[in-house]
């Protein structure tokens, strides 16, 4: 046969109940079709032999059961002997819909070289404990392929391209039981096959036979993602060039869907290396906020499931190749990096203090990775008051007892979360943390899915404006606490800083915050988080120190009283950089203002 020749494949081990109904319902497409009997029992082999004698189907059996993947393996060897060029896997359990099957026909048609792919959409029927398996096999896919592409790794439901599929089958060792279908595409992704999805309805019968073995399925299951997670630090720069490709492809299709009249198509121009380099040198630095957020929901969603369902053990085994990965990707933040550890060498050589034995931008970045680990912990509330060392605790609980709100000013130092420390004697205290970002919602929705009792609350605002500041003060007045971090410049209004000595550099510090605090009349205090290495474990000092009660700007003398409280707030936060500067995550160019023409009111 030649060209596009499709078939039915369906692997079966004691699934005779569904398998009729299954068949009668495919035989509508006119299509061969081949059941794998995987060494099924008596009953289920005479259920084959009626079926195969009525819709006149191809059997194929395997004496002695060898696992979903084997009759998978054994079904697509006997598939592309017989000539036909792509596979319809279809399991026989009765979960998926065949309405569907049309559409991956006409897609593997259209797209001969692709694996066509089912993306689950499920009801309540789904057992919870599938469900979380699934994001957390999720998750590690993201990883083995550098990528989040692959929409689903699991399901049963896929049109298989047998040329290449049998090729990649004869080169490596593809597990025979359930990892066979996650391990079969995740290769093929690394062998550069084109991978589409569909979305199809799954159901779980009621009644419905499983047999997957949560002890012996689990073990195989983590056994191939530990082949695959090392196969992946192989071939790092190879799954970069498919990335890379994969781009291309996807620029180049929507260029030629959507043509402007007239012009014909053209091929990009090849680069002018050397010419972009000045032009990004030339280029004044971008607005931290400007910045694209690393990451995505469903990002967010697989780091909290894996850190449940694996531990933070198992998750710190993949933060060093993650961490790799993203040092050769995030060319802005590794230059931010590389700025910042440039002068603080420069100002530990001037005053003549020690540097920490690694002090290079991988570790800067292994540093905030960490950082993140313990954002997880502090939000399930997984530090324990042994592994915390709360200094200054006395002023918080002394200001909880008069009944008053008060104003925290943190930073990018460290870790801001541990603020949530503050409130484990006193849970009645709110603490509100002030967010410049369009994604605190987000955040806020995480938070309370880790922990619903989470005492910090996210409020998103654009700019300090009277509305902010009447909220704000209704929530002083309430007894809450806010916290504000004082060491990014202001989003929509750049220029109005305070320049302060910083690492014995001026640098621009915001006045929004000051201000706010004044204009609060609340007392005001400062905050840092740092993690601290005590053999293999880490330990957290969170520092509380007064700072005001309450920041006085007088009318008469107030630009001299700003800049003296941010020239104090940087001489803390210097203070504190001193401990570990690799806890310092201001990813920009801290130094220097992008722009003065980007404010707007």
């Amino acid at each position: 046969m030649n060209g596009y020749s499709p078939c039915f494949l369906i692997p079966c081990y004691n699934h005779g109940p569904s398998l009729e109904s299954i068949i009668k319902t495919l035989t509508f497409f006119s299509l061969p079709l081949i059941i794998v009997d995987d060494g099924s029992e008596e009953e289920t082999r005479n259920d084959i032999a009626h079926i195969a004698l009525k819709y006149g189907v191809f059997v194929l059996t395997l004496k002695e059961n060898q696992g979903k993947g084997g009759a998978l393996i054994a079904g697509i060897e006997k598939a592309l002997s017989l000539g036909f060029t792509h596979a319809f896997q279809i399991d026989a359990d009765g979960q998926h819909d065949l309405q569907c099957v049309q559409s991956f026909l006409k897609a593997a048609e259209e797209h001969p070289n692709a694996l066509i792919s089912g993306c689950p959409i499920y009801d309540d029927s789904i057992p919870k404990s599938r469900l979380y398996g699934r994001y957390i096999t999720h998750f590690w896919v993201a990883i083995e392929t550098l990528s989040l592409s692959l929409k689903d790794s699991m399901c049963g439901f896929r049109m298989y391209p047998l040329a290449q599929t049998w090729k990649v089958m004869q080169e490596n060792h593809i597990g025979k039981r359930m990892d066979f279908d996650t391990e079969i595409m995740v290769r093929l992704y690394w062998d550069e096959c084109d991978i589409e999805f569909i979305d199809v309805k799954v159901i779980y019968p009621e009644n419905g036979i499983s047999h997957f073995n949560a002890v012996k399925d689990n073990i195989k299951i983590s056994k191939m993602h530990s082949r695959l997670f090392f196969g992946m630090l192989l071939q790092i720069p190879h799954l970069l060039s498919i990335k890379a490709k994969r781009k291309k492809k996807e620029r180049i299709k929507q260029t030629r869907g959507n043509p402007t009249l007239h012009e014909p198509y053209a091929p990009e121009p090849r680069p002018n290396l050397v010419k972009d380099a000045l032009h990004r040198a030339a280029a004044p630095p971008k607005h931290w906020s400007s910045q694209k957020e690393q990451g995505s929901k469903l990002g967010i969603d697989i780091l909290l499931l894996a850190y449940k369902h694996l531990g933070k053990q198992a998750f710190s085994l993949i933060l060093k190749p993650v961490i790799f990965y993203y040092c050769l990707r995030a060319n802005a933040p590794k230059k931010a990096s590389e700025d910042f550890l440039e002068k603080y060498r420069a100002y530990a050589a001037l005053n003549a203090f020690p540097l920490p034995e690694k002090l290079s931008t991988y570790q800067h970045f292994l540093s905030f990775g960490e950082t993140l680990l313990d954002k997880l912990a502090a939000w399930q509330g997984d530090i324990d008051d042994d592994k915390l060392t709360l200094q200054g605790s006395e002023y918080f609980h002394d200001t909880v007892k008069k009944k008053k709100g008060g104003v925290i000013i943190g930073s990018h130092l460290g870790n801001i979360e541990l603020c949530r420390a503050l409130g484990r004697k006193h849970t009645q205290v709110k603490i509100n943390a002030l967010v410049f970002t369009e994604h605190a919602k987000r955040f806020q929705r995480t938070m309370e899915k880790i922990n619903p009792q989470a005492c910090v609350n996210l409020i998103s605002v654009s700019h300090l404006g009277v509305e902010t500041g009447i909220l704000l003060q209704e929530k002083i007045d309430q007894g809450e606490w806010i916290v504000i971090v004082g060491d990014r410049t202001s989003v929509t209004q750049e220029s109005r800083v305070i320049m302060a000595d910083f690492l014995g550099q001026p640098a621009p510090f915001p006045q929004g915050p000051f201000i706010l605090a004044a204009l609060l009349k609340a007392p005001v205090f400062l905050l840092f988080g740092l993690r601290e290495k005590k053999g293999k474990h880490a330990h957290f000092n969170v520092y509380f120190e007064p700072f005001d009660d309450p920041i006085i700007l007088p009318r008469h003398a107030r630009q001299n009283a700003l800049e003296n409280t941010v020239a104090r707030y940087a001489a803390r936060l210097e203070h504190y950089v001193q401990k570990d500067p690799l806890q310092w995550y201001n990813f920009f160019h801290f130094w220097t203002l992008s722009s003065k023409d980007n404010d707007r009111n």
